[in-house]
């Protein structure tokens, strides 16, 4: 079975000793006991917390709306412990959507095997400079 990430997944083996898990298990049992530690939602969640405190740390001293909303589109390959590795959060002025990359694995009857390497604008629909020509060939035109 092949599939795409860009989570680490607790439920894989290959995660049990990682320290990103583990403290992502510690939070779950401080704040969360009663959630599922096999959902990625949760996990996801936690790495948008992550992702916030990185916010809010470039921030520094002024918390205003407009310096929270610039540094949030200003993220330089903020990596969240929770994310696999080589995935990585990058935002600008124009560029809101944080996440764009992702992995293929392949379950191995055991754990989620990585395969290849990491794909870049995964998320990200329709290059902006495609012509209306390539829009046409890939399918891609409205």
């Amino acid at each position: 079975m092949i599939s795409a990430a860009f989570l680490k997944d607790p439920n894989d083996p290959a995660w049990k000793n990682d320290p990103a898990i583990k403290d992502w298990l510690s939070f779950m049992d401080q704040y969360y006991p009663k959630g599922d530690r096999a959902s990625s939602a949760a996990v996801y969640g936690y790495a948008a917390a992550e992702t916030l405190v990185q916010v809010l740390k470039q921030c520094g001293d002024d918390l205003s709306r407009e310096n929270v909303m610039r540094q949030a589109a200003a993220l330089r390959d903020y990596e969240p412990s929770v994310f696999l590795p080589g995935i990585k959060i990058n935002t600008g002025p124009e560029n809101f959507q944080p996440i764009k990359q992702m992995r293929l694995v392949q379950f191995d009857g055991r754990t989620w095997q990585p395969i290849g390497d990491v794909i870049e604008s995964a998320f990200s629909g329709v290059p902006k400079n495609w012509t209306r020509s390539e829009k046409v060939e890939n399918g891609a035109a409205r």
